[in-house]
């Protein structure tokens, strides 16, 4: 992967009047921060790569995470990002995703039949099958040393170094690469978090497609405040990582309670594992306290 634009690359990719000092957190502008979440984001799933081929659990989760941070970070500053070169990019990214989403699910199915309360009805389902996580696992491996990985590695680095969004010189593109993060950052998750609110609401009685779209919704605004915590000034961090724990239980909340649906329909006789409707209670009262702890804790930095 690239490391860095050239040199005549950084000097175009630059609102006028910067100069090739390090930008401190109160001056940096959207392109930057940007660019530096991105570089972050492909740093991950390089360095997590081997491990992912060799079949660790952890080193898959990780890319995953880091291809939903990238994802997040080009949403996030979409006014920015949005250019001809992203619909085709975003379109392998979904290739590699839902390949590495299916061994994932794996992963955390066999995690959860291995618990006490699970043992005896999954043996009795049939739910048990040795050879999945295999299959699934070298399909991984075989998509991440294949060269349809390996263009769209490079393409991405291509992209978010000299990519379009960064190199159109109208009035409108340059403007938007120019804007100081501090305030850009201030009037979008502002936004989001008004859409999450928006859409939680009567979280209890949803159905299981828009519970799961809310859960994306959520998904998408952890990461994006995750990924500017690790560029903001110390003085911001705390209070981010203060409006990420809400987000982050109502994540683990739905995420759970989707991996407890999707139980009922593991093995060759589908059918309710024990205590479900009680962890499904449990589960959604757990959605609703992290919700009301988001709507308790509106984006003010």
């Amino acid at each position: 992967m690239q490391s860095g634009p050239s040199a005549r690359t950084a000097k175009r990719s630059r609102p006028a009047g910067r100069n090739n000092r390090k930008l401190a957190p109160a001056d940096m502008d959207c392109a930057t921060a940007f660019q530096l979440i991105a570089r972050d984001c492909l740093a991950k799933m390089d360095a997590q790569r081997l491990g992912t081929i060799a079949g660790n659990e952890e080193a898959l989760h990780q890319t995953r995470v880091a291809i939903s941070q990238l994802r997040a970070a080009v949403a996030f500053f979409a006014p920015m990002t949005s250019d001809a070169a992203w619909p085709n990019i975003e379109s392998e990214i979904e290739w590699l995703y839902a390949i590495l989403g299916e061994a994932r699910d794996a992963d955390v199915m066999a995690a959860l039949l291995r618990r006490k309360r699970y043992r005896k009805w999954a043996k009795q389902v049939g739910a048990h099958d040795p050879m999945e996580r295999s299959r699934l696992y070298h399909r991984v491996a075989a998509c991440m040393r294949s060269a349809r990985f390996r263009r769209l590695t490079a393409e991405l680095s291509r992209w978010v170094e000299r990519g379009p969004w960064l190199m159109r010189q109208d009035e409108s593109a340059q403007r938007h690469r120019a804007v100081p993060l501090k305030a850009y950052r201030q009037q979008k998750l502002k936004r989001w978090h008004a859409g999450l609110v928006r859409k939680g609401r009567g979280l209890a009685a949803m159905g299981d497609k828009p519970r799961h779209r809310f859960r994306l919704k959520g998904k998408r605004y952890r990461y994006a405040l995750e990924s500017l915590n690790g560029i903001c000034a110390a003085s911001d961090r705390t209070r981010l990582r203060r409006l990420q724990k809400p987000v982050r239980d109502l994540q683990r909340a739905l995420g759970d309670l989707r991996d407890l649906q999707r139980l009922r329909h593991i093995g060759t006789s589908p059918s309710r594992p024990p205590g479900y409707r009680e962890h499904k209670k449990e589960l959604l009262a757990d959605a609703g306290e992290a919700f009301r702890g988001i709507k308790q804790t509106p984006p003010i930095l």
